[in-house]
């Protein structure tokens, strides 16, 4: 059963300027076809949905020296498939979607809000007393979090094309393998699990009718106006075990806005490997390492003192200790070091002791205690001074001073009915020299 609809709509605007004529005329194409899986035809089909919708709309100009309006096409375009094959040994879907508008530059502002409702802190880097859009950082901690970016639409505009690609792919050779019956070479495929997702959204200055590639121009392409892309790649090796099993996994985050003051560019890559041993019933030890990268830039020279690109490694063996479902106590250290590469080039290393204890007293009521003891070393090569005072310090030191930090915090949930439930949280720490921070927090929640 397969559906196609075409409709065409012919619209016209008029106007009285000495006398009444026609200034403008739209002419809007509309296709949508929709395919049963019976009419496709892929190799080994289990169930395959298939989607795909298209939208051509003209505007033409009959009186030029009236209209501000010039003459335009556009396009735009949808397409949608989703799989399920071979028992399940692969699933996946994707969308892809291309299409032409106007793209409207934005500027923003920061708004103040009660503390822990907002999203965004701020440090007054050169100790003015004035709110600057350079000195404002997402907060590392909540009572800090006192604002939030507000977007504000400006006059300028220019002429985009976009695309929109998306896609979820999982291969589970375990769906075609016995695991209990299977030996040797077909046993290690039986516990290889693979997963891998895109979300890719690219906007850029329209050069003809529409962009169809989505993966054309580099992040520091001058066209390029907006991007956003979310890459994510695990392979995992006895994922359902309960004896040991390890992940490996990798993800790339990188983004672009066009600002009214110019370009703002980030970049996150980051390896991640973990691994886990189940000792006995009672006691688990794994372990987490981590390599990547993150970068920040700014085309305008007025906010380069935002810019930075931090290498960073870290290593953490943890052990947890449980005993059935009422008590939890979880033990580790974790080694971090990061490094600048441009500006004042600081260096960052820390070691830490980290603590947590959870315990549940029935089935009503939970206590929950974590202790973190972090020393840090932190020095800039370039300046020789070090500068805790600035973007790249505040996202390196993770809200933290040089020094010993000391951070801790309990939380306290008790059920007062089916559906009610009361919690009492406490935060305090201890950065560097700083002053003591004591945080206390309650709230009701009602679980419908």
């Amino acid at each position: 059963q397969g559906r196609v609809k075409h409709d065409l709509d012919r619209r016209a605007s008029t106007a009285t300027v000495h006398g009444g004529y026609q200034l403008l005329r739209h002419h809007r194409t509309q296709v949508e076809r929709q395919v049963h899986p019976d009419l496709v035809v892929p190799i080994c089909r289990e169930e395959v949905n298939d989607a795909f919708k298209r939208l051509v709309r003209v505007v033409g100009v009959q009186r030029e020296t009236i209209a501000s309006e010039r003459a335009d096409e556009s396009l735009l375009g949808r397409a949608e498939y989703q799989v399920n094959e071979w028992k399940g040994f692969l699933t996946g879907n994707a969308l892809y979607e291309v299409g032409s508008g106007q793209e409207q530059k934005r500027d923003f502002t920061f708004l103040e809000v009660p503390a822990g409702q907002g999203e965004y802190t701020w440090l007054d880097y050169n100790a003015d007393g004035v709110q600057q859009l350079n000195e404002f950082e997402i907060a590392q901690f909540q009572d800090q979090a006192k604002f939030i970016r507000i977007f504000t639409p400006s006059n300028q505009f220019l002429k985009a094309n976009y695309n929109t690609f998306n896609y979820t792919i999982s291969l589970n050779p375990r769906m075609l393998i016995d695991n209990r019956k299977s030996k040797g070479f077909k046993k290690i495929l039986a516990n290889m699990n693979l997963q891998s997702s895109l979300q890719l959204l690219k906007k850029e200055v329209a050069q003809g009718l529409t962009q169809f590639n989505p993966f054309s121009g580099a992040l520091n392409d001058t066209s390029l106006i907006s991007l956003t892309s979310v890459f994510i790649n695990n392979f995992s090796f006895n994922r359902f075990s309960t004896r040991w099993g390890m992940d490996l996994t990798n993800s790339r985050n990188s983004s672009k806005s066009l600002l009214t003051y110019g370009y703002e560019s980030r970049q996150l890559e980051e390896w991640t490997f973990k691994g886990r041993l189940n000792v006995s019933r009672s006691i688990l030890a794994d372990i987490i390492l981590k390599t990547g990268s993150n970068l920040l830039s700014t085309s305008n020279v007025k906010f380069d003192n935002r810019n930075y690109e931090v290498d960073i490694h870290s290593l953490e063996p943890r052990i947890s200790f449980t005993r059935n479902t009422s008590f939890r106590m979880i033990a580790g250290y974790k080694f971090t070091d990061k490094k600048n590469k441009v500006n004042d080039r600081e260096t960052y290393s820390s070691q830490s002791l980290n603590t947590e204890v959870k315990y549940n007293i029935l089935q009503s009521s939970s206590i929950l205690g974590k202790f973190t003891y972090t020393d840090i070393t932190f020095s800039s090569k370039a300046a020789g001074v070090i500068n805790p005072v600035s973007t790249v310090s505040y996202i390196m030191l993770d809200g933290l001073l040089p020094g010993r930090n000391f951070l801790w915090n309990i939380d306290l949930s008790k059920r007062l009915s089916n559906n009610l439930e009361i919690t009492i949280q406490y935060e305090g720490r201890k950065p560097g020299t700083s002053r003591v921070v004591n945080i206390g927090r309650a709230s009701i929640r009602a679980l419908l």
